[in-house]
């Protein structure tokens, strides 16, 4: 599925008589996910050359494939820079995943904070990928004087 085919699926929006940025059908998410120390080994830009026999985490391809199947956006949003988005597409055709597009140029050093209008859900890899589960955890927000 192609970026006009996704975009064919979004649902107009409007607020206060105002038509504002369209949204995703309910149950479809839109994961943004890394690839470094993610989905594979963690292979630093500086040496590109190790990034076509990286070795892929086998519960990240069928996690991230079963979630594109089940109609699910996949992004891959990566510190790779764009010189090497040919060669990270060779290695995600060889290995089998099934994504949408990807992102490249994302800041490296890791402590993200993402500020957007639209409600965003960060989960942390840590060596396992597994479906989604709810848990209730402490989070940042902007103060907006209701408790």
């Amino acid at each position: 599925m192609n970026i006009e085919d996704l975009n064919k699926n979004l649902v107009a929006t409007s607020e206060n008589g105002q038509t504002i940025s369209p949204i995703l059908p309910d149950g479809v998410k839109n994961y943004l996910i890394d690839i470094d120390g993610t989905i594979c080994d963690d292979i630093p830009n500086e040496e590109p050359e190790r990034m076509l026999t990286a070795e892929v985490y086998p519960d990240a391809l069928v996690t991230l494939n079963k979630w594109y199947d089940e109609g699910h956006i996949i992004f891959f949003f990566t510190s790779r820079t764009e010189e090497h988005r040919e060669y990270t597409e060779i290695w995600l055709k060889k290995h089998g995943f099934k994504y949408h597009g990807m992102v490249m140029g994302k800041p490296r050093g890791g402590n993200y904070h993402w500020i957007d209008n639209h409600l965003v859900k960060a989960t942390r890899y840590q060596g396992k990928f597994t479906d989604l589960i709810d848990k209730q955890v402490t989070i940042q927000v902007f103060d907006d004087g209701k408790d």
